[in-house]
């Protein structure tokens, strides 16, 4: 992709008068826009601390560095050698994301130190305007290390509010908390939080490789790294040269400007897959909401969901609705052992699964067939046969896999330990080699390496659409909470846009199975419009229409769906609170899209729409909820002209939302 770039390099002159002995005390770093400074300091016994401040306020004051391993000493008796700045100004694109085009704008602070163990430690800080990164990168006398510890520490003020999932290292999937800053134990990234002086933040990591992923764990006033550890307690195994991924804390005045930060990606690497023509954003249905609603089953049988017939029945479906893919969950042999040995074949169809005359089918009707690989967390099994299983998908002219983690790692190993994080990216580099894109649920989290593997499209690591299927469900205040933590790492499978709120069609499914406990209440906690605006409101380059296909059938608000591009451009959160309401815009094209939630109580929103090119008219479509009903599912269709210099009022029910399409004249 075409990159423009101004670097200024000071680092040279710098450290000449650093080596005279210039070399300062407690060096800091400024954002390009002054708001926001981060100050490096070694205590008395040579150990390094840091502080952010934003907006003349202490967003994090004086805060613990460093690591421990078994081997040496990585935590303290430093000496600043000397200090190093550069500063960048760059724009870049991508193939696929909320925004095509970036802008990269940051001064960094390379603070190199040594003790007398010989352990060189160089402390790189990249200041942004709207927050930090910093990362370790090491430099022993040792062959190999093993990391007991990470000993980074984010000092919030204790009075701060916050909003977060518990620390969990097999888990994403659990309900969020909103709790004062010095309530919370442990907590999972991203940490989102408001300061006493009304500023919000996030702490999160960036370009996890080759690492545990970090959590949060209470160590007195601190909220200290907790690493998800290895069997034998070992956090981390490395050689004697190790870089660390990117501790983030994003920093705005508004919830919304956490939303539009592209902090996290720009502390990934560029692309390294030179050809990404193959890679496509796409709409997609599929056999996978039944089966949780307990009208179809995974394996073989009278309910049988991946069958033949259904299979061409929903690719016919997708033909005609512009939709690009097609998803078939319970495809492969091996669903039968659920529970068991988890032992999977990942080319082998079930005998009612035609899989040659399915692709042949897609083929014809330009719809793309997705592949599914759930692995029930058997890796070994899964590392031995995905290469092979890839190389058969490209040749069947595949070009997207949804994987799937649901169960325990054998040997004790953890989701998202530095073992999980090895194997979910051999995946995503094997997956490059045969052209296909990754849809990862149960995966480890997001941390921006989409920038430089950009067919890793999207993922789960959240509760998405499933639990609302067999739980208590989500609520209208989780879905309006969600894009203010876990979103802020990236693009969320999520499975949007239910419109049987309360699936009456299932419930008259005599013989419906309740496979995972009662699910006779169940339903969509939000209204239909709510459901139409999710499409807008939780990003993914591959969006999905979750429910049965026949409730969309004939279903004037499945409009919308059809006129929605997954293939954003543009995008910007225009307005928010978190766990109140949410209203997010995108542009594919020359059309735009707006989403609007709210919580459990009704609202009405006044939003301008500057964000629409000046000098064009454009016929706005308007997917609302029906303010004279409490039915759910009841909803209004308007149209009206307007341009960038109008204002709608977008009136919501509780629980509700609104969608709006805006196609030029």
């Amino acid at each position: 992709m075409k990159t423009a770039s101004k670097l200024i390099l000071t680092g040279a002159l710098l450290s000449a008068l650093f080596i005279a002995g210039c070399t300062p005390s407690a060096p800091e770093a400024v954002s390009p826009d002054g708001n926001i400074a981060v100050k490096v300091r070694l205590d008395s016994l040579g150990a390094v601390q840091y502080s952010i401040t934003a907006f003349e306020e202490a967003v994090v004051p004086l805060s613990a560095m460093g690591f421990a391993a078994r081997e040496t000493n990585l935590a303290d008796g430093f000496r600043i050698k000397r200090v190093r700045r550069t500063a960048r100004d760059e724009t870049w694109s991508q193939p696929w994301g909320e925004n095509k085009v970036n802008r990269d704008r940051h001064n960094e602070m390379a603070v190199e130190l040594e003790n007398a163990e010989g352990v060189a430690l160089t402390l790189r800080f990249r200041v942004f305007d709207d927050g930090v990164g910093f990362r370790y990168e090491y430099r022993t006398p040792c062959d190999s290390l093993h990391i007991l510890d990470e000993r980074t520490g984010f000092r919030l003020a204790g009075d701060g509010m916050s909003w977060s999932i518990p620390g969990n290292f097999e888990t994403y999937e659990l309900p969020y908390r909103e709790l004062p800053v010095a309530e919370i134990a442990d907590a999972n990234t991203p940490f989102t939080f408001r300061t006493p002086g009304g500023l919000y933040g996030s702490i999160h990591e960036a370009a996890l490789y080759d690492f545990a992923e970090m959590t949060l764990r209470r160590s007195g006033e601190e909220l200290k790294a907790e690493l998800a550890p290895w069997p034998d307690g070992v956090r981390v195994r490395k050689g004697g040269e190790f870089i660390s991924p990117w501790r983030t804390v994003q920093i705005g005045r508004k919830p919304v400007d956490l939303i539009n930060s592209a902090l996290i990606l720009n502390l990934n690497e560029p692309s390294k897959i030179a050809d990404t023509s193959w890679i496509k954003p796409q709409k997609y249905v599929g056999v996978w909401w039944g089966m949780h609603l307990g009208t179809q089953t995974w394996t073989m049988g009278p309910r049988h969901g991946a069958t033949t017939e259904n299979a061409l029945r929903h690719i016919d479906f997708a033909a005609a609705n512009r939709i690009q893919g097609v998803l078939f969950e319970g495809w492969n042999v091996g669903w039968e052992n659920w529970g068991g040995n988890q032992h999977f074949d990942y080319i082998e169809p079930y005998a009612d699964f035609d899989l040659e005359r399915i692709a042949h089918y897609a083929r014809e009707k330009d719809v793309e067939l997705w592949m599914h690989n759930e692995t029930g967390g058997n890796i070994p099994e899964y590392e031995a046969a995905m290469e092979r299983a890839m190389k058969r998908y490209a040749e069947l002219g595949v070009h997207t896999l949804k994987t799937g983690y649901a169960g325990g790692f054998k040997g004790g190993y953890k989701h998202h330990s530095q073992y999980g994080v090895r194997h979910y990216q051999r995946v995503v580099e094997t997956a490059a080699k045969y052209q296909l894109m990754l849809d990862a649920h149960e995966p480890i989290k997001e941390t921006g390496i989409r920038r430089t593997w950009p067919n890793m499209m999207t993922r789960e690591g959240a509760r998405g659409m499933e639990w609302n299927a067999w739980s208590e469900g989500n609520s209208a205040e989780y879905l309006c909470t969600l894009p203010f933590v876990r979103l802020l790492s990236g693009p969320m499978d999520y499975t949007p846009g239910i419109f049987d709120i309360d699936y009456s069609r299932a419930k008259a499914d005599k013989g419906r199975l309740k496979w995972n406990g009662d699910n006779e209440h169940c339903s969509i906690k939000t209204t239909l419009a709510r459901q139409i605006a999710n499409w807008v409101l939780i990003y993914s380059p591959l969006q999905m229409a979750a429910d049965l296909v026949e409730n969309y059938e004939g279903h004037p608000a499945f409009q919308f769906f059809r006129n929605f591009d997954a293939d954003s451009d543009w995008s910007r959160a225009l307005d928010g609170q978190i766990g109140d309401y949410i209203v997010v815009a995108r542009r594919a094209g020359d059309r735009f899209f707006l989403g609007a939630g709210t919580d459990a109580s009704a609202r009405t929103l006044r939003q301008p729409l500057g964000f629409l090119r000046e000098g064009v008219s454009y016929r706005a479509t308007i997917y609302a909820d029906d303010p004279t009903s409490d039915d759910p599912e009841a909803y209004r269709i308007s149209e009206r002209r307007v341009t960038s210099a109008d204002t709608l009022a977008i009136e919501m029910a509780a629980r509700g939302g609104q969608a709006i399409t805006f196609i030029p004249e």
